[in-house]
């Protein structure tokens, strides 16, 4: 018996196609919506996770500071120096590297080519901290760390604008007035979260960049890698604990300075990214509730048109729970018919728009299912009303309808 109430229904469907794909059209633009937003969504947030990662896994970066946005005080706060990295890397449990970090940017030359980079004035646990492995030549030596030489090594893309194909270990570059010899070149990691090039880059070393470039002592920024299976927020309190005292900051002051774990970053892009996609998809959802209204106008429309049809078959012995099932079966079928629609297109413009923004294509299948199954949801709630509507006509009067 339901398997002939849902081949009517498909009938009844088909005699009447456009105006069919009409009704369960605001439901295919709601399902639609809904999931290329979500996989959208999902997919910025793989990529934030991802880029965060290329950072360095279980890092922190200190910076002086009461902040780490526009509004922090960093310029103000007093810079760190060498002693306090060989601090931390001494007294504090857990630490695996903790390295400087000052930069610059500059143009750097060779022959006729040149390029803008950041340079980097570092120490060899920046690669780990970092998680940055030399790709071709080697680090440096210690000796060339402790007597500040005049020896760098190249990101990927200042190696392609330079070298292009070409091998630059053991050639000679300039960063402006400095002549540098060329040691090794990085490993491509792309770009991070915030769009920049992180390999647009060329380390030194942090004595050379002190001397040579800034002409002081002060050291700008740190990174320290937490050793695995140990707590980033214990490590992240320690450093805290041990900068404020070098730093002479007493109990009643602010910290002058800053330490944030990578994974604050992370919490804080996905964040927004979820706040955005759920609003975004809360907005696409309304079409699902327009579209349910569609369907019940259209069925009111289909009760109305086929009376005489529905007082024949009460006429000949049908009952009203089978006039119900009839016209609630076919609301349903509409419903799921454009949520099955909905959830192709949504799965290919999530898809075409995960090449458009270079990002994974993620789609959440729970977030699929959910779709389908509130389409089935908005075909009985909407659908039931005409049901109901036509399954209580009296079978005399609805004979006389013309």
């Amino acid at each position: 018996m339901f398997t002939e109430t849902v081949r009517q229904a498909f009938q009844a469907i088909i005699r009447n196609a456009m105006r069919s794909f009409l009704t369960i059209l605001g439901v295919i633009i709601g399902v639609a919506a809904v999931i290329t937003m979500v996989t959208i969504g999902q997919g910025s947030t793989d990529q934030i996770e991802s880029d965060v990662s290329k950072l360095g896994t279980n890092l922190l970066i200190v910076r002086p500071g009461a902040g780490m946005g526009p509004r922090s005080s960093g310029r103000s706060a007093p810079r760190f120096t060498l002693k306090d990295v060989e601090a931390i890397k001494e007294q504090i449990p857990g630490v695996i590297a903790a390295t400087p970090a000052n930069t610059s940017s500059m143009t750097v030359i060779y022959g006729n080519e040149n390029h803008q980079a950041t340079i980097t004035g570092v120490d060899n646990d920046f690669l780990i901290a970092r998680d940055w492995n030399v790709a071709l030549g080697r680090e440096f030596y210690e000796s060339e760390l402790r007597a500040g030489t005049a020896t760098c090594i190249l990101g990927e893309t200042v190696r392609k604008d330079l070298f292009g194909a070409g091998d630059p270990v053991g050639e000679t570059i300039r960063m402006e007035q400095i002549s540098c010899r060329v040691i090794g070149v990085l490993e491509a990691k792309g770009a991070s979260s915030f769009g920049q090039d992180q390999d647009d880059t060329v380390l030194i070393p942090i004595r050379t960049f002190l001397r040579r470039i800034a002409g002081n002592q002060d050291i700008s920024s740190m990174y320290v890698a937490v050793e695995p299976g140990y707590s980033t927020e214990k490590v992240q309190s320690a450093i805290e604990l041990l900068l404020r005292e070098r730093r002479r900051i007493s109990s009643g002051e602010e910290d002058n300075f800053s330490v944030m774990d990578t994974k604050e970053i992370t919490s804080m892009l996905t964040g927004i990214t979820a706040v955005m996609t759920g609003l975004l998809s809360a907005v696409a959802a309304v079409s699902l509730l327009v579209g349910g209204i569609g369907i019940m106008n259209i069925m009111l429309v289909s009760v109305t048109e086929r009376t005489r049809e529905i007082g024949i078959r009460l006429a000949i012995g049908a009952t009203e729970t089978q006039v119900l099932m009839q016209f609630l079966v076919e609301a349903v079928v509409l419903s799921l018919l454009g949520g099955l629609i909905g959830i192709l297109l949504g799965l290919g413009f999530g898809y075409i728009g995960s090449i458009y923004m270079k990002i994974p294509f993620a789609p959440d299948w729970t977030t699929t299912f959910l779709a389908f199954a509130f389409s089935a949801f908005i075909g009985i709630v909407f659908g039931y009303f005409p049901a109901r509507r036509a399954a209580r006509l009296d079978p005399i009067e609805a004979l006389r309808h013309e």
